[in-house]
């Protein structure tokens, strides 16, 4: 819901909008692509994010970071939205102190970002996880069974 978010506001504003498959790889990659309204009109209801996420440590690397910043320039992106946790913000500050701006959404099932009471998919995951106990409490009792 957060990159539906996103992309609905800034097209409301006349802006265009990329998404980056698979977090800061595909940034090095080039796995960029132009979001429409459409590519985001079934994600309402769905959790975690269809353009994927990625470690990638390769990316403390001036060299590498360098590379992302020639693949933003050549899509003629101006700023980056970054949406996660502790890494992703270390890469995000990264390209900060290398010029390039970036913005900061707090997005991990952790919860464990600084100054947010709630990270973006927190509730998700918790309340998947609060279905699934409900779930298997309702077929241990029917099979009148005991769960571990």
């Amino acid at each position: 819901a957060a990159v539906r978010g996103v992309v609905r506001t800034a097209l409301t504003q006349g802006l265009e909008v990329f998404g980056i498959h698979d977090g800061y790889l595909g940034l090095v990659e080039d796995r960029i692509e132009k979001l429409e309204r459409h590519s985001v009109s079934d994600m309402i209801n769905r959790g975690g994010t269809f353009l994927g996420s990625a470690r990638f440590p390769e990316f403390k690397e001036v060299a590498v970071r360098e590379k992302a910043i020639a693949n933003l320039k050549k899509h003629d992106i101006d700023a980056l939205i970054v949406i996660g946790g502790d890494g992703s913000y270390m890469g995000a500050k990264k390209l900060t102190e290398m010029g390039y701006p970036c913005i900061g959404l707090p997005g991990t099932i952790d919860n464990d970002i600084a100054g947010t009471d709630y990270t973006i998919g927190y509730l998700t995951a918790l309340n998947t996880v609060i279905d699934a106990i409900d779930r298997l409490r309702d077929t241990s009792s029917s099979h009148q069974r005991i769960s571990i």
